[in-house]
């Protein structure tokens, strides 16, 4: 008998301490711009990147924002404007069933390259933000265990600098969803020493959906492989392209 008390305590203290960790994902989203980006202009409306009310990556049906906000699986915890001049809106939302947080910041599109630099040095566990929510401390930036880029590969126009040597042996996770970000992004990746979980080898529309239904995998502890299969049967479910292409399309690892 006494040994089962002691089992139940273990497990009450073990499962206790886990639940009073939280798991963070930081998003950084680089708004559509069809003025400020080398893209594909879409409708005016969607890719003003100086508005977050209705930008294709944030405000529209399937934008960070909206579709987390419209998720059974997330509840929105809070929206700041203006953080800085580059960023536009932050907004945190609390995963229902876990202990886990995820922070989305929509950068003003004309930032585009801010947004790749401050997105390479989180994922080298740099420029830690730190949050309080109902008397928790969360942390964010380089401190998130996933950090995720969504949006144009500006990549593909420019180079970046900054600080990307890790800062200590935590290994990040990172989602990148833009196009061809395998080749743009690999160099860089390589020098923070992130995991890539979910990255891609050709063009893509970085809607929310292929983010969500991986970090659904992410969550959960499953293995690489099967959260890039979670984002390729996301992207498949919604862009109809067929699961063998978007298998193609979203991979992981180098």
């Amino acid at each position: 008998m006494k040994r089962f008390l002691f089992i139940l305590f273990f497990a009450a203290v073990h499962f206790g301490f886990s639940q009073s960790q939280p798991k963070t994902i930081h998003v950084f989203v680089a708004l559509c711009d069809n003025v400020n980006q080398g893209i594909v202009p879409v409708p005016a409306k969607l890719g003003n990147g100086q508005d977050i009310k209705s930008n294709l990556y944030w405000s529209a049906l399937y934008g960070v924002k909206t579709y987390f906000k419209n998720s059974k699986d997330w509840s929105l915890l809070s929206s700041e404007k203006d953080i800085t001049n580059h960023i536009l809106e932050r907004v945190l939302f609390k995963h229902k069933a876990t202990n886990t947080y995820l922070l989305a910041d929509a950068y003003d599109g004309k930032y585009i390259k801010q947004t790749t630099i401050d997105f390479l040095e989180a994922s080298a566990g740099r420029n830690k933000i730190e949050l309080t929510y109902n008397g928790q401390k969360i942390t964010f930036g380089g401190d998130a265990q996933l950090v995720s880029y969504i949006g144009h590969d500006g990549l593909m126009e420019f180079d970046v600098e900054g600080n990307f040597k890790p800062i200590n042996t935590n290994k990040r996770d990172v989602i990148i969803l833009a196009c061809i970000s395998k080749d743009y992004f690999k160099p860089y990746l390589e020098q923070t020493e992130a995991n890539p979980l979910v990255w891609t080898n050709g063009l893509m529309a970085p809607e929310a959906y292929t983010l969500k239904w991986a970090i659904d995998g992410w969550i959960l502890n499953e293995t690489d492989k099967e959260i890039s299969l979670r984002a390729a049967k996301a992207y498949n479910h919604y862009q109809k392209c067929g699961l063998k292409g978007a298998k193609q399309l979203l991979v992981n690892g180098y």
